[in-house]
């Protein structure tokens, strides 16, 4: 294993306030903090206290000043549109800078409230950046939200003003963001002073005077702003988390602990040096587009890539490795499922050699188990290490992970890794024991949370301590279930409530996707428990073939439910399984299980905001019925 990340590891946990001192060199500080950690309110606790700074110019001015104006800052990369366009460190910060001061002139100041509601283009890393100059906290909502779910965070973070654009633009359709916002604003009881429109080509809009502001305009009118300076402790961003229903759930992020966490991964855990190019595919409306798409990559002084478009179909199962090689991608961040939709479109991945990714060193894959079949698919197609790593939108950077800048340790696959440096992770049973190497239990993480990660949720200081802090006293809980091996590698085999009980037996879904995924026709599936009036519950498997199998189905169904009786044993019950053209997922990629789950068992349930496409939960219900469920409607 890597002396460096051993090392750095025992620091962060015997000497943290040495570690953290270290780490927080790299960020400019306006005013120096008093402490590194201030825990006098624990469970409420506050890094680098009293210290002045601004992420914004951290993430721009200082690297203009250092000389470094012309490097490329933003790539945006649009194959539904056919747009590639550049901007350079001296351009954004002049683009952000006037925005924040048209924004300025528009009301808004340190501490109001911005949401940003707005699809995969440059003026939403601009809208971002310049409510981070005003010391304005941001909100963004997910483009393409529906509207009673927008209108719940209009209302819970009261936003003086939304920025948002006309439309999305999804593969094979265009989605109108205007009338999504006008109905959201006719919902919510908080009224706006105003919204400023991005109108885009594909879908030209009408403004209501006086309330809608045309953004070109808007942002003509501004002059250049210098950054505000705000505490460490102030907030940043409020990041409203994916499904939430009812009271909206909003994660708080800080400024300077944020900033040191961000700066650190991107050296340490990334690898990544200022100049070199980092992609994360994923969506500015989630965390990972906050933290690798946005702030981390522009701390460090990296070019980062925002890409409007699918890891397939746009326009084919190739439209990875065609931006690796156009724009000489370093280190890529993507999720399971993506890498999953690529492998079911191409399986023998015949479109790679037509493109260049030797520039590649690395894979980084999360927000979901990866399953060994797809980490060995990508491992052997492209030729570079494809690592696991484990966070949460909570913790806003990883919590175990293998780290390429301090020396990859041996990838075990299945395994996200260790604790990252600053994270001490145990897995308990139910009354907070740490569980011995290989037992199943709870995984939480040691008190107190390292810089970075939330220190309350919006508005709800006692939803905080009740969610996370209450049931395991002395740690955070993940809501995750898993174990740690004797060499401290994490596997993390479900949600908590994702553990099913089979006649007293209790048997992790993830386990059981894992021997599913392993049959060489499977691209992907989900396991989910189901009533059952002898057993309790029963597992149910829907199933993913990859593109040009040809197998009998009935066949293929009867090897998946041996499979699971060889490597799980009898005792998992495992009867029911379907082959499906497909499976609902959120926009970042998740599997909805727990929609699968109420579909079977026959509960109402209503069609989450996040779901990339409604319908498949109508094709699912044929399936499941085949199985000799009753689905309910939504």
């Amino acid at each position: 294993m890597s002396h460096d990340f051993d090392r750095l590891y025992e620091k962060s946990r015997i000497d943290s306030t040495a570690f953290w001192t270290e780490a927080a060199s790299h960020i400019k500080w306006l005013k120096p903090f008093a402490s590194v950690l201030d825990d006098s309110r624990a469970p409420f606790v506050r890094w680098f206290s009293e210290a002045l700074c601004n992420t914004s110019e951290n993430c721009l001015d200082r690297h203009v000043a250092a000389g470094h104006g012309d490097r490329l800052a933003l790539i945006y990369d649009s194959p539904v549109t056919g747009v590639v366009a550049k901007l350079t460190y001296g351009e954004l910060l002049d683009r952000v800078s006037r925005f924040a001061g048209a924004l300025k002139k528009l009301g808004v100041g340190k501490g109001d409230r911005v949401i940003i509601y707005m699809p995969m283009v440059p003026e939403a890393v601009i809208g971002m950046l310049a409510c981070a100059r005003l010391g304005a906290i941001h909100s963004v909502v997910f483009g393409g939200f529906a509207a009673h779910e927008l209108a719940s965070r209009i209302d819970d973070a009261k936003p003086k003003l939304i920025l948002s654009a006309s439309c999305g633009i999804e593969p094979t359709r265009i989605v109108a963001y205007k009338p999504l916002l006008d109905k959201a604003l006719e919902l919510a009881r908080h009224q706006i002073d105003h919204a400023v429109i991005l109108e885009r080509p594909q879908s030209p809009v009408a403004l209501v005077a006086p309330r809608d502001l045309d953004w070109r305009a808007v942002e003509a009118m501004g002059e250049l702003t210098a950054p505000t300076p705000v505490l460490s402790t102030d907030p940043l961003y409020v990041l409203y988390t994916s499904g939430t229903t009812g009271q909206p759930k909003g994660i708080v992020r800080d400024n300077g602990g944020h900033m040191v966490a961000l700066a650190w991964s991107m050296r340490n855990v990334y690898g990544v040096s200022p100049g070199d190019v980092f992609w994360a595919a994923s969506d500015i409306g989630w965390v990972v587009g906050h933290s690798y798409i946005v702030y981390g990559p522009l701390l460090n002084g990296n070019t980062t890539i925002l890409f409007e478009g699918k890891p397939v179909g746009t326009p084919d199962a190739a439209a990875y490795w065609r931006l690796i090689n156009r724009h000489q991608v370093k280190v890529m961040f993507t999720a399971p499922t993506a890498i999953r939709a690529i492998k079911q479109q191409d399986p023998d991945c015949a479109l790679l050699p037509d493109h260049d990714i030797s520039s590649l060193a690395a894979l980084y894959i999360a927000g979901e188990r990866a399953d060994p079949d797809t980490v060995h698919w990508a491992n052997r197609h492209l030729g570079v290490p494809v690592v696991d790593h484990w966070w949460q939108t909570e913790t806003g950077w990883p919590i175990t992970g293998n780290c390429l800048g301090l020396g990859l340790y041996p990838i075990k696959v299945g395994s996200p890794g260790r604790a990252v440096p600053g994270y001490q992770v145990e897995v308990v049973d139910e009354a907070a024991r740490p569980l011995p190497a290989g037992a199943q239990g709870s995984i939480v993480v040691k008190l107190p949370l390292p810089p970075g990660c939330l220190p309350t949720l919006w508005g709800n200081d006692q939803a905080f301590v009740d969610k996370y802090l209450t049931e395991f006293p002395g740690y955070y809980k993940t809501g995750d279930a898993g174990y740690l091996d004797d060499e401290g590698y994490l596997y993390v085999m479900s949600r908590t409530d994702d553990v099913i009980n089979v006649a007293g037996h209790r048997l992790s879904t993830g386990a059981l996707e894992e021997v599913l995924a392993g049959h060489p026709a499977v691209a992907e599936c989900a396991v989910f428990g189901a009533n059952d009036e002898l057993k309790g519950q029963v597992p149910v498997g829907l199933v993913v073939l990859k593109a040009g199998v040809t197998a009998n189905p009935g066949e293929v169904e009867r090897q998946l439910i041996d499979r699971v009786r060889d490597d799980i044993g009898p005792v998992a019950a495992f009867r029911k399984v379907a082959i499906v053209k497909r499976l609902p997922k959120t926009r970042s990629g998740k599997i909805l299980r727990g929609t699968l789950q109420k579909m079977a068992n026959g509960d109402s349930y209503s069609i989450p905001p996040t779901i990339d496409d409604p319908a498949v939960l109508s094709e699912l219900a044929g399936a499941l019925a085949t199985l000799g469920f009753v689905p309910a409607q939504a």
